[in-house]
């Protein structure tokens, strides 16, 4: 099941949402795994959140939780699989979905901080990922891009928190801020 997964995060036109992501998450999964109520499904969507990823699409997440159901099948009890499901779909939207158990919602909100650590990397890295970004999206016109992937981090920016946990938060909140200004000049500077 890993080398599928691996084929698919390496499918051509995927820059930023590769293995090297996956790769990457894993890193921050392994310091923190202790704080995960149920480290296993948490797993599970860490791997196949992106399985799908195909950027002229609208429904990737729902796409990839479909196929991390099926693949999970004979491997996971029937609650882990649809909550492992739950925190894939909540990619979409990166909020912890309304109506979870307490336990349930800290693991997501972990989860969904974890995906958004690439805005708190250190520059060279933050930077290689608008490149990335960039890439991937190579079938939108640049004004369109610039135009869009600005408003995308504005609205990053204009969230009092980044980061729903208090962990993540204090971790790379303030860098986040400082890599997505400076994109943002970029973005306007080349306008």
């Amino acid at each position: 099941m890993i080398d599928a997964l691996r084929a698919r995060y390496s499918e051509p036109g995927r820059h930023y949402h590769s293995w090297a992501h996956i790769e990457a998450l894993m890193r921050h999964y392994r310091r923190w795994e202790a704080t995960f109520h149920r480290p296993v499904p948490v797993l599970w969507a860490l791997y196949f959140h992106d399985a799908i990823y195909d950027p002229t699409e609208k429904d990737n997440e729902e796409q990839s939780a479909i196929l991390m159901e099926r693949e999970a099948k004979d491997h996971l009890p029937a609650d882990d699989i649809a909550f492992a499901a739950t925190i894939v779909r909540a990619t979409a939207a990166h909020k912890v979905p309304d109506g979870m158990s307490q336990d349930a919602a800290a693991d997501t909100a972990l989860f969904l901080d974890l995906d958004l650590s690439i805005l708190g990397a250190p520059t060279h890295i933050y930077d290689r990922y608008e490149t990335d970004i960039r890439k991937e999206y190579a079938f939108v016109p640049e004004e369109a891009f610039r135009a869009g992937r600005g408003a995308i981090l504005k609205g990053f920016l204009a969230r009092e928190r980044l980061y729903l946990t208090d962990i993540a938060h204090s971790e790379w909140d303030a860098l986040a801020r400082e890599n997505m200004k400076r994109a943002v000049a970029a973005l306007e500077a080349a306008a």
